[in-house]
This record gives structure tokens, C-alpha cells and sequence, in this order.
């Protein structure tokens, strides 16, 4: 990291050098009001360069910053983000001009996400709605944000409340969320251990395609949950969608933590082998002895280094992607980080302001 005056400098290819680096990047410029340059953007990816995940949410937050981009361009390796003011609320949509990458729409939650406590410390109240990819492979899916992300966020006292306009299946898009995000003080939390296994829940979400496909993965929800002798709560969410999709998610929550898991149905793969794998990674997390998984623990990690207090979660993977999100809150702040464990093991992580 270099700084030439109040810019910070970040190396878009350092660790996993994709959009997680960017988003966290832009985020942590947002709330604590200094201006990055990001060069060699997504360097560690096959797709070197800006998309338009990363436009989308330059566009917001300059909105609420008050902001001048330089270089916010479609496969731009180079971009710098100069806030102007605090973060103020928002009440609008945050779309981009489909010509910028064709045949191809953001994931709606993933961005929302990093909007969470940009928002949450505007002290003002704010309605999003964003357009794209509710439900998509190796992404952030709808369920898993509205059931385990924002259920976490709401433990450090940050609240949130979605709701899903249109399903969009894949990077297609089609779909629409919809978000309310209260001002918060947020609070830190002690997962150090889990506790009581509270729940385990499912939701399958489903959008033209026969009914029976869903009563048949939730059969075989029931019945592996019966043999892992673990309990299950699951449901059908009959979705509204331009094109035919499933997406099965997965989750527990205990006393001190949540860790879930998401499948997505594709051609030629039965309803009950979407649903074996989102239930077989969350029976792996509960018998871990962790508080979160390894998604939910890059999720709320900018929250947590704005709670009062130290914050300490067991995650049951450390992730490189993980890793890079803490190294680029590092560049920002001077704040505790400690990380126990390797890259690919569980591990036990603190925050202290």
C-alpha cells in the first residue's frame, strides 16, 4: 500500500485480486471518507478489469458520498473514488445502462451487501432497489442473504429488511431486490463459541418449473436430516422469474452463529442431488464446532470493525478471499485484526477497534 497525499493506493491483484478487493476497497473509502486509486483491477482474475458489478456500486456510492470517479469505465484497470462528504441515505434505484456489459446484470445482493454499513452509519434511513442476479452459481444467493447474512447483520445491530420484486436466475439478471436499511449503532458480538444448534432451516426457491420437483427435494431434505439426526424446517417459495430456475439454500442457526449453504439446480441434474449439496456442507458446519462459514465471514467483517467492542468469530475455513478483505481494511484503518489459523483450515478471528 502507498499513499501520495489523503489517496491510498491498493494493488487490485494482491492476494485473490478480484471483486471482493474492489468492493471492500470502495466501501471502506466510503465510510471512513478517504479516496483510493485501485489499480491493476481484478488482476487475479480470468477478466482483468472493471465490470459492471464494480460500476454499479461506484455509482451508488458516489451518490451517497457526493463522489468523483476517475477511470469508472467497463474494463478500466485503473479507478479512483474521491468522497467529498459523509455518506448521506439514499431512496432510489441503482441501475446501470444494460449497453455497458451486454448479457450480463450485477448480483444484486452482493452489492446490497456492500452497501449494509455504508448505509448503516449514514444515519439516515434508505430504500434501494437494484436490478440483476438474485440467484446465480458460486455467488450470493437471495435466501442465503435474506436468511443468514442479514440475520448476522442484525446481531451487531445492523437492520435491514428485503424483499424480492422478481427472481432473476444467473447473470441474465431479470430480478429485482428491494432493501430498507435502518441507521444503526452497531454492537460487537462474542461467537467464540456456538452454543445451543437453534435451527436448521431450507428454503427452496423455485420459478416455472413443476411443484413436484420442489416436494421431492424437500423429501430428501427430510430424510438426510433424519439421518444426520439433525432437525429441518423447509419450505417452498414459489418465485416470480422471466426464465425457469432452482435454487435450493441451506442453513442452522445456533445460540452464536449462523453458517448456511447454497445449491443451484441446472439441466440434467435431479432436484434431490441440488438439495444433498447445499444439506451436506451445513451438516459439515454444524459438527465443526465453528460459528460461521466461510462466506458469512467475509460478509460481515466490515461490520464488524465498525462495532464497539471486539468482535470474535470461529470460521470454519479461512479463505484467501478472506485474507484479501482483511488486508484491505488494513490499508484504511489501524484497527486489530487477528487471524489464528491457515489459509484453507479453520481459524478463530478477532476485532478490536
Amino acid at each position: 500500500m502507498a499513499t501520495t497525499g489523503s489517496l491510498i493506493t491498493i494493488d487490485g491483484g494482491h492476494g485473490e485480486g478480484g471483486g471482493a478487493l474492489v468492493r471492500t476497497a470502495l466501501t471502506m473509502a466510503a465510510v471512513t471518507q478517504q479516496s483510493v486509486r485501485i489499480d491493476n483491477v481484478r488482476n487475479g482474475t480470468n477478466y482483468p478489469g472493471l465490470d459492471i458489478e464494480d460500476l454499479t456500486l461506484l455509482r451508488a456510492l458516489a451518490k451517497v458520498c457526493a463522489a468523483e470517479s476517475v477511470g469508472a469505465e467497463a474494463g478500466s484497470k485503473s479507478v479512483s473514488f474521491l468522497p467529498t462528504r459523509r455518506s448521506s441515505g439514499i431512496k432510489e434505484a441503482i441501475d446501470l445502462d444494460p449497453s455497458v456489459q451486454p448479457n450480463r446484470t450485477p448480483n444484486a445482493n452482493v452489492l446490497l451487501n456492500a452497501l449494509l454499513p455504508v448505509m448503516a452509519q449514514s444515519g439516515v434511513y434508505s430504500r434501494i432497489s437494484l436490478s440483476g442476479e438474485t440467484y446465480g452459481s458460486h455467488s450470493l444467493c437471495y435466501d442465503y442473504f435474506a436468511n443468514v447474512t442479514l440475520e448476522a447483520q442484525k446481531k451487531f445491530g445492523l437492520y435491514a429488511f428485503p424483499d424480492l420484486v422478481t427472481a432473476g436466475f444467473g447473470r441474465e439478471g431479470g430480478g429485482e431486490v428491494q432493501i430498507e436499511i435502518e441507521p444503526s449503532a452497531l454492537e460487537a458480538v462474542d461467537w467464540s463459541t456456538p452454543g445451543e444448534l437453534k435451527a436448521v432451516r431450507a428454503v427452496i426457491a423455485m420459478g416455472e418449473l413443476p411443484m413436484t420437483i420442489a416436494h421431492r427435494a424437500i423429501s430428501h431434505l427430510n430424510n438426510l436430516a433424519s439421518n444426520a439426526q439433525l432437525p429441518m424446517e423447509a419450505e417452498i417459495s414459489g418465485v416470480d422469474s422471466p426464465r425457469p430456475g432452482l435454487c435450493i439454500t441451506v442453513w442452522a442457526e445456533f445460540e452464536r452463529g449462523f453458517g448456511g449453504s447454497t445449491s443451484m439446480g441446472a439441466k440434467g441434474i435431479r432436484a434431490e442431488a441440488v438439495a444433498q449439496a447445499a444439506f451436506e456442507d451445513v451438516n459439515s458446519f454444524v459438527r465443526s464446532g465453528a460459528t460461521v462459514d466461510p462466506f458469512l465471514a467475509d460478509q460481515i467483517l466490515p461490520t464488524a470493525i465498525l462495532a464497539e467492542g471486539q468482535t470474535t468469530f470461529k470460521v470454519s475455513r479461512i479463505t484467501k478471499r478472506f485474507l484479501t478483505i482483511v488486508w484491505v481494511i488494513k490499508q484504511f484503518l489501524p484497527i486489530h485484526i487477528t487471524v489464528k489459523g491457515k489459509e484453507g483450515e479453520a481459524g478463530e478471528v478477532t476485532v478490536r477497534r
